[in-house]
């Protein structure tokens, strides 16, 4: 499979100020991390993946160029996305996850700025974020889908194998049934007395000896 991930570049999460400004003491509730794109690029999002790192909620809001007008607006595309059930326990606090365009409010399209805005409520956590934060681009739709080297080797299903030159699958099954049942039968009279390698009625046979 074609890796369809966007040059991007993922800048550090800056704390959300509200009202006071924050101190050492005291622990942001909202982080925000903006992933841009190389010489303001528009891109056609499909998919954006990540790994959790004890973010509770996430919103994801998108910078989309407006066709000939060449000014770009703000759009929310994720609202509110729970990550972890209960952001007082670790449950889901470090999985993986992936967005899709079809759970997005809007189309990703033309987006030219991504805005992931983390929150946490509880205060258990000293720190969250989001790790190995990834955009992956649509596939252009006029390009023939990517087939690895062996699919056109598959044989159709309407199509019977080609047996020339293989032993008939009968004759091998009645084979293989007699010499299980040989076996079966071997192991019935099989003795449990040890055979000596040179042992004849308790003696040694002067015969098998050899002198040097």
């Amino acid at each position: 499979m074609t890796d369809r991930s966007a040059a991007c570049t993922v800048k550090s999460p800056m704390a959300l100020e509200l009202g006071e400004a924050i101190t050492a003491t005291s622990r942001p509730g909202v982080f925000v991390i903006d992933v841009t794109f190389p010489r303001g690029q528009a891109v056609k999002i499909q998919e954006i993946s990540f790994k959790n790192y004890y973010t509770a909620f996430l919103m994801v809001r998108m910078q989309r160029k407006v066709p000939d007008q060449g000014t770009a607006k703000w759009a929310t595309c994720l609202q509110n996305h729970c990550l972890m059930p209960n952001p007082h326990t670790e449950e889901r606090s470090q999985d993986y996850f992936s967005i899709y365009r079809q759970q997005m409010l809007t189309e990703p399209d033309d987006v030219t700025l991504v805005r992931l805005i983390l929150r946490q409520p509880s205060s258990a956590w000293l720190n969250f974020s989001l790790e190995e934060i990834k955009i992956h681009l649509c596939a252009n739709e006029d390009s023939e889908r990517e087939l690895p080297a062996w699919f056109s080797h598959l044989t159709p299903v309407d199509q019977p194998p080609d047996l020339q030159g293989l032993p008939d699958p009968q004759t091998v099954s009645s084979s293989i049934q007699q010499m299980w049942a040989l076996t079966e039968v071997m192991q019935t009279h099989q003795t449990a007395a040890p055979i000596g390698r040179f042992d004849v009625d308790g003696c040694y046979d002067v015969k098998l000896l050899s002198y040097t």
